[in-house]
């Protein structure tokens, strides 16, 4: 015969009272408001270090250019497509997002 222990009055008093008091206060941020706001922070890869790593393999992923530079994947993926499209680079294989880059021979 269990079940949940009867409160007492006195002890119902108490926690009706403080929920009041929380609620009635001004001036309450809403829970995402609260803080400073961070900063946002840009990475770029150093396109001289990238071009050369590039040049010295056979071919290379998001990942190995991300690990060598030791940048962020996504900065890496932005640095491949952009030099993609400048014609820097061109993108010889892969799958679902797992492309694999070559340099284009000058």
């Amino acid at each position: 015969m269990g079940g949940t222990k009867k409160v007492t009055a006195a002890k119902q008093d108490k926690t009706q009272s403080s929920k009041d008091s929380k609620d009635s206060k001004k001036g309450r941020k809403d829970k995402g408001e609260s803080g400073p706001r961070k900063a946002e922070v840009t990475v770029v890869v150093n396109e001289k270090e990238a071009m050369k790593i590039i040049q010295n393999s056979k071919v290379v992923t998001v990942h190995d250019l991300a690990r060598q530079t030791g940048v962020k994947i996504s900065a890496a993926n932005a640095f491949l497509i952009d030099s993609t499209k400048k014609g820097l680079v061109k993108r010889v294989g892969g799958y679902s997002g797992h492309h694999i880059y070559q340099a284009v021979s000058s």
